[in-house]
Formats: C-alpha cells, structure tokens, sequence
C-alpha cells in the first residue's frame, strides 16, 4: 500500500508496514552515531528531542502524565517515539510527545525512538490521528486539527474527514464549535460544557438568547437534550426558552421514538438543527441553518449524488 493511500486509515496505516515494532533495541551503550545510523527502533537522548509545533494538542493533563510516569520508571518506555531529523541536528516529535514529557518527570537520560522522513502533510495528519484514535484530544483541539489540516493543505470537509476515518457531519460539527464565542469556548475547554451543550448554544439564533442559555446551562446544570429544548424555544421567540403563550394544538399526533430516532439522525448527516413534525406516514422536515458556510455545506450534502 502506498504512503498516499495508508493516509485516513489509522495510525498504523499512516507509519507504513515495514516498521518493526518489535525489534530489537540498539543497546544504550553504543555510540551515538551508530544508534542514529542504525536500522529499526535506536535510543536517542531527551534533550535531543524537541516537540512538533503544530502538534494539535495543547493541554497535556498533570495526573495522568505522573501516572505514565510512575509506569515508564517501572516498565520502561515500551512503544518507541516517532521523530525526525531537523536541521538543527535534533529530532523532532512526529507522535508520541505524551511518552516524551512522561519521560522527563520519570529523570530518564535517553528513551526509544524511530527515525523516519515525513512530508509535512503526513506530520500533520500523523499528529492528528494519533491523538484522535486514542481520545486524548478536547473537543476544541480536535477541532483546530481538522481547521489546520484544512487551511494547511487546502482540504474540504469531506478530504479530512476520509484522511482521520471520521463522518464528515462528524467534522462539520466539531469546527462549529469554532464559531462559538470565547467564553463558550473556554468553558468548552475547561470541561465546564460537553461538545453536545456547545451544539445547542450554536443552534441559538439570537445572541442574547445564547448567553442567557449559557448561563443556565452552568447555574443549573441542563443536561444537553433540556439545553437542546430551550434553545428550540428560544429560537420560536420565546424569551429565555419559557413559554409566554399558550401552545398551538398539534396537527399530528405526538412523535414516537422511531421519529425522533430519524430526527437524530438527520441532525448528524447535515451538522444542524433539523426538526421533524408529524409521524413516519405523513409530516415536514424543517432544516436550519446559521452561515452561508451551513447553506453551502447543506447543499453540497443534498447534491453529491447527482
């Protein structure tokens, strides 16, 4: 398989078939040049490693880096790092920068690595994966990887959701997070709001709707579908989600979970808020959306069959 093809297709795929993981070991008492210069996985010394800059995620957490600690002190760092060479004549993280730092507080001198040549597409994409496959990223960082692999090497939408193995709604919803305002994003970033709460802020039409949505969201603590349901009576000109009139009579009977099962599902393919009215036999399906960049992506959607 070919480097191009292996891309979007796992970490494994990304690093090609010939490495050995398994290999043995340069020992640490050979010299320098030979470990450089030598086949398969080498020890290199920390303070020759110097981490990516575009590396996609910026919060490394304390707690769980001592505890990887505590096991390379024991263990060992058993999966080696992957660098490559720069001019300054270090070598610079490809992925593995959490064994990296958890070496540094575990006192080691030199740790495992394998040397490879990449193209800075394959480093971003390598990066990227890495941490996505293993959860380490937040929502917010997960999303300025796939905004930098879009503005880095022009890609659409669709061309990194196929390189990192993701739906492309699933793409479309993580950069909406990106539109919200700072202090959202913040709380996005600090845990305080899942990525689903963040969804329906974005969903919020009226930015004085959103904020007073965002603070109930903390003061009372709103799971995502009551958030998801004020912001839908927002949206309807209720004023803080709570109704002032009395509801119109439904014309359809009430919606049943295989409805609202499609509903869901719909919201994942266009990356929006969708609503369905009526029943499986007979109703409307009413699609939002908040930016022409919505509209444009909704469309494309709708015609890439034709």
């Amino acid at each position: 398989m070919s480097k191009k093809k292996a891309l979007g297709q796992g970490l494994d795929a990304l690093l090609g078939g010939d490495i050995d993981l398994d290999a043995p070991l340069v020992p640490e008492n050979d010299s320098e040049t030979k470990q450089e210069n030598s086949e398969g996985v080498r020890y290199l010394p920390l303070e020759r490693i110097v981490p990516n800059p575009d590396q996609p995620r910026e919060h490394f957490d304390e707690e769980a880096l001592a505890e990887l600690a505590e096991s390379i002190r024991q263990q060992g760092v058993i999966q080696p790092v992957l660098v490559e060479r720069v001019e300054s004549g270090n070598f610079q993280i490809v992925a593995g920068e959490r064994r990296w730092r958890a070496s540094q507080l575990a006192k080691l001198e030199q740790i495992p690595v394998l040397i490879r040549d990449f193209t800075p597409e394959q480093k971003l994409e390598i990066a990227l994966v890495e941490n996505i496959q293993r959860e380490d990223l937040s929502p917010l960082e997960e999303a300025r990887g796939y905004r930098h692999l879009m503005d880095a090497l022009h890609l659409s939408q669709q061309e990194v959701a196929d390189k990192v193995g993701k739906k492309r709604s699933t793409v479309a919803n993580s950069l909406r997070l990106l539109k919200l305002p700072e202090s959202m994003r913040d709380a996005v970033e600090k845990g305080q709001l899942t990525a689903g709460h963040a969804r329906a802020l974005l969903a919020v039409t009226n930015p004085a709707d959103q904020d007073l949505l965002f603070g109930r969201i903390k003061e009372k603590g709103l799971s995502v579908r009551e958030a998801e349901s004020m912001a839908t009576e927002m949206n309807r000109g209720h004023k803080g989600g709570e109704k002032t009139t009395p509801p119109e009579p439904k014309s359809f009977a009430p919606r049943d979970a295989e409805m609202a099962s499609l509903e869901q599902k719909f919201i994942d393919v266009f990356g929006t808020r969708v609503t369905l009215r009526g029943t499986m036999e007979r109703g409307k399906m009413e699609v939002s959306w908040f930016s022409p960049e919505d509209l444009n992506r909704i469309y494309e959607i709708l015609v890439k069959d034709e």
